[in-house]
């Protein structure tokens, strides 16, 4: 595997909807443990196991799935501290996804 330079660290993760994520990467980089600071959701945390490559040098394709279902990508370039989250979930109306992108702040 390669250099998971995320490994054992917090990043701040501001949403352009407005939600703000603490994501704490376990030292091996193996699992995230977040929580919902602000937001619709906020108080929500959940520890997931993670599938991650470094598709690019210093940039990561990551992706969980959630308790309820929801399923999460991010990719997350930590040369340009920016992410995109690609996330889907079920509604009344059947299974939506969203596409988002944000900022990471290393905490």
């Amino acid at each position: 595997m390669s250099n998971l330079t995320y490994a054992g660290k917090t990043y701040k993760f501001s949403v352009d909807n407005g939600v703000v994520f603490h994501n704490t990467y376990s030292p091996d980089g193996t699992t995230l443990h977040y929580e919902t600071v602000a937001g619709p959701d906020t108080g929500a945390s959940e520890d997931v196991t993670l599938h991650a490559a470094e598709v690019a040098p210093g940039v990561f394709l990551l992706g969980w799935v959630e308790k309820s279902g929801m399923t999460v990508t991010h990719a997350m370039n930590l040369n340009a501290l920016t992410g995109h989250a690609f996330w889907t979930y079920e509604t009344p109306e059947g299974r939506i996804g969203e596409l988002h992108v944000g900022t990471l702040e290393e905490m």
